[in-house]
């Protein structure tokens, strides 16, 4: 698995879900519980993990959206 998108902002992360959902991309959302916990700070993030060979097309997805920079380098691992 590859991180894909890491945020805290609610909205971000519900369009991004449903825009993969519709694309037929399965993701995993990781440290939920721990950004509960620590309250309203915003410390932790929320990290959307997706499969390895769907990263490329959910990271063109979600760069189309404008939820991620293309400027940006991949998160997770290597391109």
């Amino acid at each position: 698995m590859r991180e894909l998108l890491r945020t805290n902002d609610h909205v971000a992360l519900s369009l991004a879900m449903a825009l993969l959902k519709d694309a037929g991309i399965e993701c995993v959302m990781f440290d939920t519980h721990a950004a509960i916990i620590e309250g309203s700070i915003s410390a932790i993030q929320k990290r959307m993990m997706v499969l390895d060979e769907d990263h490329a097309e959910a990271r063109e997805l979600l760069v189309g959206a404008e939820l991620l920079d293309s400027r940006d380098p991949p998160r997770g691992g290597p391109a």
